[in-house]
């Protein structure tokens, strides 16, 4: 359990609040690669740590992400024209290059530019895996951009399901890392089966293990930590166990086990206290692997203007009980809820805003929640005081070599070496 002045400092994470501070550390994704394609397409509205930001591509294809009300008075740049390398506000006309510099005033006096130098705020921005990121730090501590881990590649096959969560960041990332809750929250989807190993079809991902009560293994890391859920299979449980590792790289990603057809990751974003984005991403390094982005948002129910709205959010809501349907639970389907993101919502969104976690009564299955909230609080308060962000500090570990793993393998096998790379053994002091 955390004191509620511990639960602050886990879950705050706008102005002056350690844990946002810490986070402007590292590259945040401020939306998808997607949603700004376009050269001299239309601005994006985003929000990170409680910043609302516009997000566009100017005609010569660089990336502006810019504080979303115009300084001359406070309208909506989202609204603005895209043009010849900058976007204009529509109330005055004022218009600003990627870096912010206010580069015409009509409303002003000739040569109005030139002897105010206005600047308005703007951040460094990168593309990469799928994603813009976006360097809201100190300048001068700009970290140099790295592909996440599932861009090994520029040619990786990348798909991306988005979706808005009513709730903290924390108690989502929790769900994340949490790999006891599958077994029973997404029984219907991820049912056990006499396979190998998780395999993949289009409406389910079949599990080689009835056991719903994993043993849980910790191990810290330089980049955050590591755990396994170790389970009894159905196949050869004397001398063999079903093995799902998971990381968790700080401050907000999950790299969760995969299946047999691709592999998978999570960000836990926080737009600010109350609110985050959820990205959950499906990956494969061949290209001619994979799922497509069609069938991935399909599988998850997170179709935009099927499942959620233009805005990301969801269709099935706390406002509607997320849609759930009683009568296909008398028929066997373990929750009513459709899509394995929108059934873990209504669990994360139902704990409230902020959970209170003074509450909580934790188990033996929650080992890596109860260590995330030990690691986060304690990087929060190092930070503080002085200390590097979680994750930053030498040595460190490029990202595209981080792996999660899953399958079976014999008892006598460490699973601290399964699909870990020899730089991913270091292990924080």
């Amino acid at each position: 359990m955390l004191t509620r002045e511990q639960n602050e400092l886990l879950c705050r994470v706008e102005g002056s609040a350690a844990m946002g501070r810490m986070m402007r550390r590292h590259w945040l994704p401020v939306c998808t690669a997607e949603e700004v394609a376009q050269k001299d397409g239309p601005p994006v509205r985003a929000r990170l740590l409680g910043e609302d930001l516009v997000v566009f591509r100017n005609s010569k294809n660089m990336l502006g992400v810019l504080q979303e009300h115009c300084p001359h008075r406070g309208a909506s740049l989202v609204y603005g024209r895209n043009e010849e390398d900058g976007l204009r506000c529509l109330y005055h006309g004022w218009k600003f290059d990627v870096e912010g510099n206010v580069v015409d005033m009509p409303s002003e006096a000739a040569g109005a530019c030139e002897r105010l130098k206005m600047k308005h705020l703007a951040y460094p921005a990168r593309e990469g895996g799928g994603f813009i990121w976006v360097w809201m730090g100190p300048p001068e501590l700009m970290r140099e951009f790295e592909p996440p881990a599932w861009a090994p590649t520029p040619r990786a096959r990348i798909s991306i399901v988005k979706m808005h969560a009513a709730c903290n960041w924390a108690q989502v990332l929790e769900g994340s890392i949490d790999s006891a809750h599958s077994s029973s929250l997404h029984s219907t989807n991820m049912p056990p089966a006499e396979v190998a190993g998780s395999t993949a079809t289009d409406s389910a991902w079949l599990r080689p293990s009835v056991d719903k009560a994993p043993k849980m293994q910790f191990e810290p890391t330089v980049y955050g930590f590591r755990y396994a859920a170790i389970r009894q299979p159905l196949r050869d449980p004397e001398t063999h166990q079903y093995v799902r590792t998971t990381l968790f790289v700080a401050p907000f990603t999950v790299l969760i086990p995969p299946n047999d057809q691709y592999r998978l990751a999570q960000m836990l974003v926080p737009l600010d206290d109350v609110n985050t984005m959820f990205y959950w991403v499906a990956w494969h390094p061949d290209p001619a692997k994979g799922i497509s982005q069609e069938a991935w948002r399909k599988f998850c129910c997170a179709t935009v203007g099927v499942d959620l709205d233009a805005n990301f959010r969801k269709l099935r809501n706390s406002s509607n009980n997320y849609m759930q349907n009683r009568e296909e639970m008398k028929r066997g389907d373990f929750t009513g809820i459709q899509g394995i993101p929108t059934q873990d919502m209504a669990m994360w969104e139902s704990m409230g805003p902020i959970a209170d976690r003074s509450r909580d009564k934790p188990g033996q299955s929650d080992l890596a929640v109860v260590q995330f909230r030990r690691l986060m609080v304690a990087a929060a308060k190092k930070f503080d005081a002085g200390g590097p962000a979680i994750g930053t500090a030498e040595p460190r570990i490029p990202h595209v070599k981080l792996a999660s793993f899953e399958g079976i393998a014999p008892k006598t096998t460490d699973w601290r070496s399964l699909g870990a790379p020899e730089e991913a053994l270091v292990v924080s002091k």
